[in-house]
């Protein structure tokens, strides 16, 4: 874990793949066990540390996350989750060809046993989830590609470009022809008004 900005309301930290956000039973490390413990080391604090995230990161995925170190801006991220205030932009390695290379990704999402799966608009419980992607590079066996999220669904990234015949490279349980515990889909920029000075903040990695 890499420590990118902490003040007394936010802490902004990079996610290593392969180490879960929250804690987990399957799991002996979490990554919100292990910014609390350096919350406390840095900041001498007795006691029980308050921090709660704002997003997760797929176990596999790297990048940044956002906590919240207080319960007032807990409250005020979430409302600007919900007002689509935070902005998420991810980069990834994606196996085919893409259709175009730039577009919006618009499908239904149902949660069925730890996967994503792609299911019509009349599904009971489907989910609505957008995205906007813009191709970098293209290579001859991959593409690198920038993905804006409008929607932030569960697997949803991994979901949907495996529905157009590009999974992540390493994605095995979404079709990619590679296997590894670090699928090639990163978090690299963070976008959003502080919850208390409400100063714009960017965050790159």
């Amino acid at each position: 874990m890499q420590v990118i900005f902490c003040d007394n309301h936010i802490l902004v930290v990079s996610k290593p793949a392969g180490i879960s956000t929250q804690p987990h039973p399957r799991d002996s490390s979490n990554l919100t066990d292990q910014a609390k413990a350096w919350i406390k080391k840095k900041y001498n604090k007795p006691g029980n540390v308050y921090l709660e995230p704002i997003h997760r990161l797929d176990k596999p995925v790297s990048g940044l996350v956002l906590f919240a170190r207080t319960s007032k801006a807990l409250s005020r991220l979430q409302e600007m989750m919900r007002q689509k205030g935070i902005r998420k932009t991810y980069f990834a390695r994606v196996e085919g060809i893409l259709p175009h290379p730039e577009g919006t990704l618009e499908h239904y999402l149902f949660h069925d046993e730890h996967r994503a799966r792609i299911v019509s608009a009349s599904h009971p419980e489907a989910k609505l989830a957008r995205l906007h992607y813009k191709l970098l590079e293209k290579h001859e066996d991959c593409s690198y590609v920038e993905i804006d999220l409008e929607t932030g669904r569960y697997h949803q990234i991994r979901a949907q470009f495996s529905t157009i015949g590009c999974p992540i490279l390493g994605d095995e349980k979404y079709g990619s022809a590679s296997s590894s515990t670090k699928i090639a889909l990163h978090h690299g920029r963070l976008q959003f008004s502080h919850p208390v000075t409400k100063a714009p903040l960017v965050f790159n990695l």
